[in-house]
């Protein structure tokens, strides 16, 4: 059973038993799971949909948005899309034993610097069955166990899904309960398992800032925020207006239910009279509602164009709507992103070097573009095979959580009988 019946504390103690033998695993034996998961993804993939069917008719999935159902729905695509994730990361170099560093002290010591997986790692997210391979998988590679809390709308998606990485383990002589899916339980649940001191290593909210503030209250175990993205494109007086206006439309629409996407336009004045009018058509025409300030309405022309309200400017749609501002200089661009961004990905469009320059040190988040779509910020497009989320935070990790983001280190140190004096 991939869905366990036992309790937070029994399911966290047989992880934590499990990432003991894992840590120790050869890359072999790591990547015979990872083979047996994107090979058995393959296989199960009518079984897979059948759940994930299942999923999409439960009433508990009714009133969820457009944007939220296209997160929780599986094609064989994207089956298809998961095992080459699997796959990607399969391919990856093994970060367990790396040494980071070494050197002989002055005692004659020799000391090692050497790359260790965290132990346990709890992620906790929401409707996108998906992670549940991705992060699984990451895990598995960097010899950690994990412990999955997923949302009650995918509850039957995941339990599939984490069956096939079960039955992966399983095959290549590796502890099954180095992936545990907790059942969709409530708020205590939740309250739980970040309380699970020394057994829990990590823990990572996939979610909004509602889950943030939840954990935030009753976490004791340490905690990496995959948290909001209210990611910004400022279109500066030196853009390419054309480009501009194809990554904008990128940005928003292009899978709008995701924490890269745009969720505010900002438009230099002197360019706004020019650009503004094709770009709110291109976006209106896609099917966005805009909301601006009264500078934007000014030049909207025939585009309906609503009140921006002060909340919009800290919003995370998460779906087809967009708040678009004037802005008066660089700085101001800056100033705006820096005090409603949530310091995941921002974008600046522009042909001068020196205001991209002065764009990227003065933005305070993970990930900075110049002339791109903040959609790129992800594990996969980042080389990384997947992620198991993008850490919004500065310590330990920041922007994707990839394999090496799921370790820490520890110092080995050989003698030869030497004693402090």
């Amino acid at each position: 059973m991939a869905i366990t019946t036992r309790s937070v504390e029994e399911s966290c103690v047989a992880a934590r038993r499990a990432a003991r033998e894992l840590a120790s695993a050869s890359t072999a034996t790591k990547d015979a799971a990872l083979e047996a998961t994107a090979r058995l993804l393959g296989e199960r993939t009518e079984e897979i949909l059948e759940a994930n069917a299942a999923d999409l008719a439960d009433e508990r999935a009714a009133g969820l948005t457009q944007a939220l159902r296209d997160r929780l729905t599986l094609t064989a695509e994207r089956v298809a899309a998961m095992a080459d994730g699997v796959k990607a990361v399969l391919s990856l170099e093994d970060p367990v034993g790396e040494e980071l560093e070494r050197k002989t002290l002055s005692s004659g010591l020799d000391l090692r610097k050497v790359r260790v997986p965290l132990g346990v790692v709890a992620v906790v997210y929401e409707a996108r069955p998906n992670v549940t391979i991705d992060c699984a998988t990451l895990t598995i590679k960097s010899g950690n166990a994990i412990v999955l809390r997923g949302s009650s709308y995918a509850e039957r998606s995941n339990g599939a899904l984490a069956a096939v990485v079960r039955e992966a383990l399983g095959e290549a002589g590796l502890p099954e309960d180095a992936v545990v899916l907790l059942t969709s339980g409530d708020r205590d649940e939740l309250a739980e398992l970040a309380t699970q001191e020394g057994t829990v290593d990590l823990l990572i909210p996939r979610g909004g800032e509602g889950l943030k503030t939840a954990l935030k209250d009753v976490a004791t175990v340490p905690v990496i925020y995959a948290a909001a993205g209210n990611c910004h494109v400022y279109v500066h007086a030196d853009a390419d207006l054309e480009m501009a206006r194809r990554i904008v439309v990128n940005a928003k629409t292009q899978r709008p239910g995701v924490c890269n996407a745009a969720e505010t336009l900002l438009v230099d004045a002197a360019v706004a009279a020019d650009f503004l009018p094709e770009a709110l058509t291109a976006l209106s025409g896609a099917g966005v509602e805009l909301v601006g300030d009264e500078r934007v309405r000014e030049l909207a022309g025939g585009v309906e164009v609503g009140t921006a309200t002060d909340a919009d400017w800290d919003s995370e749609y998460l779906d087809l709507k967009l708040a678009i501002a004037v802005v008066d200089s660089l700085d101001d661009a800056i100033d705006h992103i820096n005090a409603h961004g949530t310091g995941h990905s921002e974008a600046i469009v522009s042909s001068s070097q020196a205001a991209a320059g002065r764009f990227t040190a003065g933005v305070d988040a993970a990930v900075v573009y110049t002339n791109a779509s903040t959609r790129f910020t992800d594990g996969f497009e980042f080389g990384m095979g997947a992620e198991i989320g993008n850490s919004t935070q500065k310590l330990h990790a920041r922007g994707p959580i990839g394999l090496r983001e799921l370790t820490t280190y520890k110092y080995v140190v050989r003698g030869d009988g030497q004693i402090r004096e």
